[in-house]
């Protein structure tokens, strides 16, 4: 794996590149965020800092989500819930706070990578046409949601949990199944990535109902005017 670490603190980014190589990985190091945009087509995962010299880290993570879907992870001091949220609303695919045990963060980026490649196989396996619920339509396998006739974009991981709900539109899914098929961890129930995404969703679509929640066990694709048939 190419990966991209985007740190200007040289002792951690030491202790990154030498624990990430001994994984086997390639690693580029960007101690500033016009590096890392330009260095950022080649890499396969991205782990990213927020304090940068140069530019504000989660202004830099959505600019490099205009021209990566990579696997990213920020990896960062900030703690506050804010910040969080912002990252994973940003399009983040997981969020660490330093300081964190190095085995833990190596373990995190295995199950990001692997899920994300799992969710862009099914993505692609095709055979699925669009699902409908109102006037919102979600390719499963272009990966594209368009409400009315506007495209609109989600990050990976929102889209990741639309077309989840939307493979299966009949089904309540519980926030540990959920969590457990797109994240790969069933035990973040206690967090609120699940619920920033789904707010997301919503807002982004500007379609509230797009996804219905069940009070205290989970998410189902929204019902109103929905229609799973092939155009």
């Amino acid at each position: 794996m190419d990966a991209l670490l985007v740190e200007d603190d040289d002792r951690m980014a030491q202790a990154l590149t030498t624990a990430l190589a001994q994984r086997g990985h390639t690693v580029r190091r960007a101690g500033r965020a016009l590096d890392a945009l330009r260095y950022v087509h080649a890499a396969e995962f991205v782990l990213l800092d927020l304090g940068l010299p140069d530019l504000d880290g989660l202004e830099l993570l959505r600019r490099l989500r205009t021209v990566c879907d990579a696997p990213l992870i920020v990896v960062t001091a900030r703690c506050e819930e804010r910040d969080i949220v912002q990252g994973l609303r940003a399009g983040a695919d997981d969020y660490v706070v330093k300081p964190f045990r190095m085995n833990e963060l190596m373990a995190r980026i295995d199950t990001v990578r692997r899920r994300t490649g799992a969710t862009s196989a099914r993505g692609t396996a095709g055979g699925k046409g669009p699902v409908r619920t109102g006037d919102v339509e979600i390719d499963i396998a272009g990966r594209t949601v368009t409400v009315g006739v506007a495209e609109v974009r989600l990050t990976r991981r929102e889209f990741d949990v639309l077309a989840f709900l939307a493979a299966r539109p009949d089904e309540v899914h519980s926030r540990e199944e959920i969590l457990d098929r797109i994240w790969g961890d069933a035990f973040l129930a206690a967090s609120r990535s699940l619920d920033v995404h789904v707010a997301g969703i919503r807002a982004k679509t500007g379609r509230a109902e797009v996804v219905r929640t069940v009070r205290g066990f989970g998410y189902q694709l929204g019902t109103e005017g929905r229609d799973g048939r092939r155009p």
